[in-house]
């Protein structure tokens, strides 16, 4: 594989103007469109958001109130309005849509289904009065563990539909992780499957589901089971019930639940600093008016667009860009249950030919993971169109980003590198693909109407270019976490508390370029500081990962007696592994190489070479557990989540 000179994120100043033929079809057109959309937001924050929510939602009883702050930072927007987010995403598409496809799914194992807006209609309905039948009323908590399949989707919107509180936990956790959430939200229902297809292997969901209950959650009074891989399983006869019994004789019509603006429509953990997750909660209306601007800014969306978002439902990205803001546009969404490499390294790329994908978005993990098979492997495939790329999760470094545009995009496709997090909602800076010149490596500019600043340690924003800091967004956007499920507190003193709610604080470093674009350097807690120097990670993975041998790295850092924290490198490259994890001359040559491109501080003290490093089946590096590993101290985190547990052997150097 050529791969040039590619120099550090530090250095990286490479611009790529959106194609003309994108530009002159986007929805936002040029940099004077988004200048004038940005001045209007900044003029008159408030105003510019209810234009768009009475635009662009249907409202059962209008809002009067835009913006509540007398509770800050316990923000409420459009307050006395009363909505329903199923009938937003479904209802009001069937009189011109009814016969159009909203769910493209495909399995592991290849079966595949098309599920118009009018069937899913019907679905969603159907569950629903099944949930209301079993007593489930508006509030009530139901937590979902479920495959990436339709049913996934429609268990959420179903909730949504009858106004209970959903909860969707990633079918990768494990029990404890499970019981923890359910016991967390006081659930009374617990929707799940008899197992998943995964990797070629059935995820056993109910057997995991079967040990939490076990081991606590008295709150659970009944679980509905989705029999999706009919394998043998362990029954409750007093309180299991089958997806498809409870279903089987429901009405195709449910009359919508109207629910105030500000009622939850969902609660999703996120791991926290103290190890007890946090319960993220979410609006109704802004959540899902964030959700919807962002698929028509970010992804330019189309009526003929198909849109595929690989991510799980398990976490925020399937949320809002799966189950939520494509459908609540009319579009067409691709599900995919399977592992990106099952049966070969071309499975995303096959599902891209097949059904005829335009917009794909995806991890840069994953991204990278598919670069190790080579080009020939995508270029085998017919992947015309495709129109629009983008990336989620984490930095992209520039080379990923630049194989990203030349091997999947053909240099025809903007790539939209979009940052946002499971507290904000939805995107919050991405580039506007049809007005914004993008760089690799970069995310760009905020959005309209979000306000995003980099601050020193007192709060005082940093005008300097290429200064790092803490990333805050100044003024509350309407998709913004509300609390932490049950603890007000901890939301406060997690988000607010450090600059006395003057902002939002992201818990992530970034530094703005001499043109005013957005890099993202890594979290806060992942800067290194050697011999007084800060360093973010992000940084030191990219100037490895540019080097023409590496495929993958991931930095970590190490206590030092003299520099305080080392540098600890886990490298993926590009071929085999060194025999017993060990190329001298290699880990010499990458240590000159990071020093060339940041300077002899960011020399990795040391290098590990791994066949792959531990990642979740989202896709994300799980780092805590390669601290321990550098740290040399024995794993005590839970790793059920691990797409593949024998890395760690590898990764401890035992094999």
């Amino acid at each position: 594989m050529s791969r040039g000179n590619i120099n550090s994120i530090l250095k990286e100043d490479r611009l790529f103007s959106p194609p003309t033929p994108f530009s002159e079809q986007s929805r936002i057109k040029s940099r004077a469109d988004l200048n004038a959309l940005t001045t209007d937001a900044k003029e008159n924050n408030e105003v510019f958001w209810a234009k768009l929510a009475r635009e662009k939602l249907d409202w059962q009883t209008p809002f009067t109130t835009i913006l509540n702050t007398e509770h800050a930072p316990h923000f409420k927007w459009f307050e006395e309005g009363t909505l329903n987010i199923s009938f937003n995403c479904i209802d009001r598409h069937l009189k011109n849509k009814a016969d159009k496809t909203a769910i493209i799914f495909e399995g592991e194992k290849g079966d595949m289904r098309h599920i118009s807006y009018q069937a899913l209609h019907d679905d969603v309905c159907r569950l629903a009065n099944g949930l209301k039948s079993l007593g489930i009323i508006a509030g009530d908590r139901i937590v979902i563990y479920m495959p990436m399949t339709p049913e996934a989707v429609i268990a959420m919107q179903a909730c949504a539909r009858i106004g209970a509180i959903h909860s969707v936990v990633f079918g990768g956790f494990s029990a404890t992780s499970l019981r923890d959430r359910i016991e967390d939200a006081g659930a009374t229902l617990l929707i799940t499957a008899d197992g998943g297809f995964r990797g070629g292997k059935i995820v056993e969901l109910k057997a995991a589901a079967d040990q939490a209950l076990a081991a606590g959650c008295p709150s659970i009074k009944q679980t509905i089971v989705l029999k999706r891989t009919a394998h043998d399983i362990h029954w409750n006869t007093d309180k299991d019930i089958w997806w498809h019994d409870i279903t089987a004789n429901q009405s195709t019509e449910c009359e919508p639940t109207w629910v105030s603006s500000e009622h939850p429509l969902f609660l999703l953990y996120t791991s926290g600093s103290t190890g007890k997750p946090k319960g993220i909660q979410h609006s109704s209306a802004g959540y899902l008016l964030n959700a919807l601007t962002t698929v028509e800014w970010v992804f330019d969306i189309k009526d003929d667009d198909i849109f595929w978002c690989t991510a799980d439902v398990g976490w925020i990205t399937g949320h809002t860009y799966v189950a939520y803001g494509p459908l609540a546009t009319g579009s067409t969404i691709v599900i995919y249950e399977g592992a990106p490499t099952v049966p070969d390294g071309g499975r995303f790329w096959s599902l891209c030919e097949r059904h005829g994908v335009t917009i794909f978005y995806t991890a840069p993990t994953a991204i990278r993971a598919l670069m190790k098979f080579g080009d020939d492997i995508p270029l085998s495939y017919n992947l015309e169109k495709l129109r629009l790329l983008g990336t989620v999760g984490e930095p992209i470094n520039p080379e990923a980003w630049m194989w990203y545009h030349r091997i999947i995009g053909k240099e025809q496709c903007p790539i939209v590198d979009t940052w946002w997090q499971t507290e904000t909602g939805a995107h919050m800076i991405a580039p506007v693909p049809g007005a914004i010149p993008t760089k690799p490596g970069s995310c760009t500019l905020a959005l309209p109407g979000i306000e995003a600043a980099i601050v020193d340690e007192k709060g005082n924003e940093i005008l300097e270019a290429d200064v790092g800091g803490y990333l805050v967004i100044k003024k509350p956007w309407p998709s913004m976490l509300r609390t932490i499920w049950g603890d007000d507190q901890r939301y406060i003193d997690t988000y607010w508390a450090k600059f006395e709610g003057r902002y939002y604080l992201s818990g992530d470093s970034a530094r703005r370029d001499k043109a005013g674009y957005f890099w993202i350097m890594g979290r806060i807690d992942d800067v290194l500081n050697v011999s007084g120097h800060r360093l973010g990670t992000m940084e030191v993975e990219s100037a490895l990962v540019a080097h023409e041998r590496v495929a993958e790295a991931a930095v970590v850092g190490k206590p030092d007696e003299i520099k305080g924290e080392g540098i600890f490198a886990f490298v993926v490259l590009l071929g085999d592994r060194p025999e017993g994890g060990v190329n001298e001359a290699l880990t010499q040559e990458l240590r000159q190489w990071v020093s060339e491109q940041i300077g002899p501080i960011a020399k990795p003290d040391q290098i590990r070479y791994t066949d792959n490093l531990p990642k979740t089946r989202s896709g994300k590096i799980m780092r805590r557990l390669l601290r321990s590993i550098a740290k040399g101290e024995a794993i005590t985190q839970d790793t059920s989540t691990l797409e593949d547990e024998d890395i760690l052997k590898q990764l401890s150097g035992q094999a």
